[in-house]
Order: structure tokens, then sequence, then C-alpha cells
């Protein structure tokens, strides 16, 4: 078991990585958070294969536990199921000194959050991710929420969780294309911060894809060693924290506008870090090759990199109700290099139809 600690004051926390401990979750907790009773929020596929495990090394340790779960899928992050984890609490009696245990991805590990942050005005919270995705980015940092029609992730709170256990041995029940599409994030940090992993990844790509352990484990603890880091110092996206948004904004833009029924979340950000890359190289940010390196990491990820037969102006209109907008500008995070990014808000309307013009089926 490896630790990773997020580094804010008294709300600091341990990101714990391990591989087949996850009766040992009950215990761990209990000494973390000495609270009496545990609603697990989990979607119905995650609940199916992990939620009876849960729940007995829950009551084990002596906690009392229940489990409430919706159907799974990004369709499933809005304020109908939101409502549902509230009418669990409410009818189960849970009281301030609960705790939540998110047990999914990172849909379940949103909702779930933002019901802890607001039921009560706040409850103790632990992420138990079980999605590549979530074990590196989501799970981490406190971001919770839900979508909303006009766009993703427009309704949350930033709320901490008090421990993220992240067991690697539940990453062997994803289907091929959930793990792919968790790789896009783990590319996303070797794109803003650190060109060794970048190189790491690249390298072992056919490993990574199919699940060894071995090459696997180091490269979730740096993912999550740079996310504590950027969150330790910008907990609430006041500058800093903003670089992970790299490949989000389009890509955001992308998953509403196909009604998040179309693409993973990971694989609409690979799709928005090729648009960016190719934003950054018309803008004269970086050179051809290191785009191209871009690329064909994404394409050995089997991941996608073109916007299909969306419109254009349909994306660039959707950019506009992004919630990182700031008095009218769409802010871009764009690569300077491998490993380095900026933030721009001079990216003229043009230059973003003609790269997603280029990026046409």
């Amino acid at each position: 078991m490896q630790e990773v600690k997020v580094n804010l004051g008294d709300r600091s926390y341990v990101i714990l990585i391990c591989r087949d401990r996850l009766a040992e979750l009950g215990a761990f907790i209990k000494e973390e958070i000495p609270r009496d009773r545990v609603l697990v929020v989990t979607d119905k596929n995650v609940g199916a294969l992990y939620g009876e495990k849960v729940l007995a090394s829950l009551k084990d340790a002596g906690l009392r536990a229940a489990i409430h779960s919706f159907p799974e899928g990004e369709e499933s992050k809005n304020a109908h199921t939101l409502q549902g984890v509230y009418d669990a609490l409410v009818d189960g009696g849970y009281s301030r000194s609960s705790t939540i245990l998110a047990l999914g991805g990172g849909v379940v590990g949103d909702v779930a959050g933002f019901a802890a942050a607001t039921y009560m005005r706040g409850i103790a919270f632990v992420q138990v991710p079980t999605s590549l995705l979530a074990m590196v980015d989501s799970s981490v940092g406190g971001k919770t929420g839900i979508n909303h029609p006009g766009g993703k992730n427009l309704i949350g709170a930033f709320y901490q969780p008090r421990v993220v256990f992240a067991d690697m041995a539940m990453l062997s029940t994803l289907d091929p294309e959930e793990l792919h599409a968790g790789m896009a994030e783990v590319i996303k940090y070797g794109m803003i911060w650190d060109e060794d992993l970048f190189a790491t990844v690249a390298d072992n790509m056919d490993r990574l894809t199919s699940g060894d352990w071995e090459t696997l484990g180091p490269i979730i603890k740096r993912c999550c060693e740079i996310k504590a880091d950027i969150v330790s110092r910008d907990e609430r996206e006041g500058g800093l924290r903003a670089v992970l948004n790299f490949g989000h904004t389009i890509g955001h833009a992308i998953e509403s506008l196909t009604e998040y029924k179309t693409y993973r979340h990971g694989e609409a950000v690979a799709v928005g870090m090729v648009a960016a890359s190719r934003i950054a190289m018309a803008n004269g940010m970086m050179d051809d090759i290191e785009v191209q390196q871009l690329w064909q990491v994404i394409v050995k990820s089997h991941l996608p990199y073109r916007i299909g037969n969306l419109d254009p102006r349909a994306i660039l209109d959707a950019l506009k109700k992004d919630k990182k907008v700031q008095g009218g500008v769409v802010r871009f995070v764009l690569p300077t290099r491998i490993g380095k990014v900026e933030i721009r808000g001079d990216i003229t309307s043009e230059t973003v139809l003609e790269v997603l013009e280029g990026m046409k089926e």
C-alpha cells in the first residue's frame, strides 16, 4: 500500500493506492473517521460487482452500512439522481455524524460528493474509485457536482473527501474501452506537468492498456502526486489548478452536444487535447513534431481524435456555456511543449473553427 498526501491544512487527506486490500477498507475508515453509519452510493454495475464486498468490510469493522445505487452512465449525473441519494439519506435517518462512501467511477464520485457537501450542510465523504479515470483524477481534489441540460458540471461544489482508497484490483473488471478512456487523463498529466511521465506512458502503452499492474501502479501514483501538488497549491481553481482542464473545454462541449451518449468522458477529453494542441500550433505556441507525438500516443491508447460529424459551429457555441468562461471569454489551456501549458483567453473563433473543421471525419 502506497500513500500520497493532499496537503490542505486541517482538511488534508491521504490517497491510498493498493491492490487486493478491499477487505481492509472498513477498518481503515473506522480508524480515520470515527463515525458509526455509512451509506454506500454506487451505480448498478459497480454495485453488482463490489457492493456486497464493501458492505461486508464495513460491517466487519463494526460500522452500520447500507447501499444506494442508481443506473450507470453520464446520463445519471443529474438532479433526479441526486434527489434519490437525498431520499436515501433522509429515509434512512442519516445524520451529520454519518459518512457517504462513493463506490464507482467519476459519475458516482461527483454525485455522491455533491450529496455529501450539501446534506445537512456537509457530512463526511470517502472516495473508493473503481475506474482508472477516477483513480488518477476525479476522486482527488474535491470537485463534485451534476450536469445541467445547458452544460457539464454547471451545478456543484468544492468538497474534499476524508480519504481516497484506490484498490487497483478493481480495474481488472473494467471493459477495455473504459481502461482506454482513463488513459486520456494519464496522458493529460504528462502533457501539462511531466514530460518524463508522458515518455513513460508512450513507451509502455501496450502494457498499460492491458492492465499490467507493475507498470500501471507507479503511473497511477505519479498522476495522484501531480494532482495532489496542484490542488494543495490552488484548491478552488483560482489560477494554477485550471491547467487540469487541458482538453476539457472542447471535450465538455462535445459531451454536451452528444447528450453524454456518444463519447465517454476520457474519449471526449482525448479529442479535446488534440484540438487544443492544434490550436496551440496554429498560434505558434507548439511545434508540429510534439503535436504529432501527442496524436500518436492517443492513437496507441485506442482513443478518438476527430469530432466525427459534429458541426464545428455548434461546438463553438457550446464552448460559450462552459463554466470556465470569464467575462464572455473562452479560456483555453494550450500546450507550449510536452510538460508545459499556458492558459490563454485571446484565441479567436476563426482559429477554433479552422482547427475543428480539420478534425471532421
